[in-house]
């Protein structure tokens, strides 16, 4: 069955999400979907004190990227137009398992899968890694000010959190094409040459069954 492209972009803070989003959208012609991350008012709180703005933080993130993916089931998928997101719903459940106590994320997890049962499922995820120093540099380079608290060891447990749930998505979703990258190996931004290898690759899997627009 052919299906119409929706590809997620995922992996830790500071891994390049957006710019390879970004970039696959203009080079296909995809719609663009973009978290919404600077609008949350908790966030800034949430990195000085973790586990007194955690619930907060994530429970805002969850009802926002409802509200997109509803949005881009009924204005693009819906239609048959293809898209190209810098997250998968998914990551709610990595960073609210690190993030949140045990009976809270007992109650966001019930919110989530109430929200989510019917929205619409990527056909492609691309997962973006890289190292500790190489994503600290990144973050620093950019110079979010909402991010400027974020701790080494914070950023580390979500690396490592990443990887367990990516095995375990493979695992569990062998319909889906999982694309891996490795930063530390690859810099999609300053090298070209970097860039159309990720394009190529996303290219082939998108003529084995998937409809462009």
């Amino acid at each position: 069955m052919i299906q119409t492209p929706f590809i997620t972009v995922e992996g830790p803070i500071g891994v390049g999400k957006t710019t390879l989003s970004k970039a696959i959208s203009d080079h296909f012609h995809f719609a663009i979907l973009k978290e919404i991350v600077d609008e949350n008012p908790f966030l800034g709180k949430f990195y000085e004190n973790i586990d007194e703005w955690s619930f907060q933080t994530e429970m805002f993130f969850l009802c926002n990227r409802y509200k997109q993916l509803e949005d881009i089931d009924t204005k693009f998928l819906a239609k048959q137009q293809p898209v190209v997101a810098d997250y998968h719903i998914f990551k709610n459940l990595i960073f609210a398992q690190r993030s949140l106590k045990q009976s809270q994320y007992n109650k966001y997890l019930s919110v989530f899968d109430i929200l989510t049962h019917d929205m619409p499922v990527p056909n492609m995820v691309i997962y973006l890694h890289a190292s500790l120093d190489t994503l600290m540099n990144r973050i620093q380079k950019r110079g979010r000010e909402i991010e400027k608290n974020i701790s080494p060891l914070y950023l580390e447990q979500l690396m490592n959190d990443y990887h367990i749930f990516m095995k375990e998505f493979i695992a569990k979703h062998p319909d889906v094409t999982v694309l891996q990258f490795n930063g530390d190996e690859m810099d999609f931004v300053e090298n070209d040459h970097d860039l159309q290898h990720i394009l190529t690759q996303v290219n082939q899997v998108l003529q084995k069954g998937v409809k462009l627009k």
